[in-house]
């Protein structure tokens, strides 16, 4: 099998060098240089192009963004950001994003074990995720994987089910990754003012989803926000799991709500899109529609197919518009999905399935 290429850009030395333990730890990624700053970076890439970059924002000659840029627009490559500043969930992140960034990630902090080996797998499985892609030119107008959990480690597998068997409110759950942040604006921008309650599983860094969602609130005609402990899920508005958290749907009578709580890594993740798939299977069934979109991995696939399984309506993004044809695809093989659409078309069926629920 050939190996995934990989050429690590940041300045310090020690963080190089720990980025590159991580990465030659897995037998499918090779780490053919390092960079200490992208002038550096871009004479390596004149002799090899890699499969994939690793870029830090802050450095000195050129910052990591404008590196960024230039690539994207010039000879696009798969880049994961690997900085400090995502952890301050600034606009910077949201840059990377916007200039075509595949993954944000936080770099990993020598504290506590746990935190070491849960950045190991988000890092190897970024760059594997980014290796899969398709992107295109963009142009500016300006340590051992540990075992995959599954959602039973956060909310216990059972055939009883808690949802009404008929309401008025439909509740739709989402989940995405790799690619996610583009799909869902192009989602959400379309949604309607009065579109059913909407619960988002984005694969994200902690704090920089709240960013995310603020974005997504001023372009959208829906309000967007992070998800709190206890947030109702009415009509008009999206919550998006705070990163590093998972997101469960709950009802209280006949008012959904969320819960926000810790938990181990579900799938290599957290916020993980099997538990709010499992969580809205149990507590909306019916009255619920489940969209899995663009991602690497299988995520979501089994909480798709429990959904279905409860009654509720699915959606999985098609190949042709997904970034990477991973978590959809595998929710298709297992059947999990009544449609499989576009991205551009997804809004538009859900708005169809809503008004089929209101009228059966």
């Amino acid at each position: 099998m050939k190996r995934i290429r990989v050429l690590i850009v940041d300045d310090s030395a020690v963080v190089r060098q720990t980025l590159t333990s991580i990465l030659e730890s897995d037998q499918q990624i090779e780490v053919m240089g390092a960079a200490s700053d992208p002038f550096f970076a871009a004479k390596k890439i004149q002799n090899e192009v890699p499969d994939v970059i690793t870029l830090d924002i802050e450095m000195p000659r050129m910052d990591g963004l404008t590196f960024l840029k230039k690539i994207m627009s010039q000879h696009p490559i798969p880049v994961v950001v690997i900085s400090s500043l995502t952890a301050e969930g600034t606009e910077t992140g949201m840059k990377a994003l916007e200039y075509g960034a595949l993954e944000i990630i936080t770099k990993p902090q020598m504290n506590t074990k746990q935190f070491i080996e849960e950045s190991k797998i988000r890092i190897i499985d970024a760059v594997k995720a980014a290796a899969m892609s398709r992107i295109k030119r963009r142009t500016f107008a300006e340590i051992n994987v540990q075992p995959k959990l599954s959602a039973d480690a956060v909310i216990p597998e059972t055939k009883s089910t808690k949802a009404m068997i008929k309401t008025t409110e439909t509740v739709v759950s989402v989940g995405a990754s790799t690619g996610g942040t583009d799909a869902l604006q192009v989602f959400l921008q379309n949604m309607p003012v009065d579109c059913p309650g909407i619960l988002i599983v984005q694969h994200m860094p902690e704090f920089f989803t709240k960013s995310f969602a603020n974005r997504l609130n001023d372009i959208c005609k829906i309000s967007v926000k992070e998800a709190e402990n206890g947030d109702s899920v009415i009509s008009g508005r999206a919550l998006i799991a705070p990163g590093n958290h998972h997101m469960l749907l709950k009802r209280s009578g006949a008012r959904y709500y969320v819960e926000v709580k810790d938990g181990p890594l579900v799938n290599r993740h957290r916020p993980s899109v099997d538990v709010l798939f499992r969580s809205t299977a149990r507590y909306a069934a019916k009255n619920a529609i489940g969209v899995i979109m663009t991602g690497m991995g299988d995520d979501g696939a089994k909480g798709l197919m429990e959904m279905k399984e409860s009654g509720a309506s699915t959606i999985a993004q098609d190949e042709k518009t997904s970034v990477v044809f991973g978590m959809p695809n595998e929710a298709i093989k297992l059947g999990a999905a009544d449609k499989v659409l576009p991205i551009d078309q997804i809004s538009v069926q859900v708005i169809k399935m809503v008004n089929v629920k209101a009228n059966s």
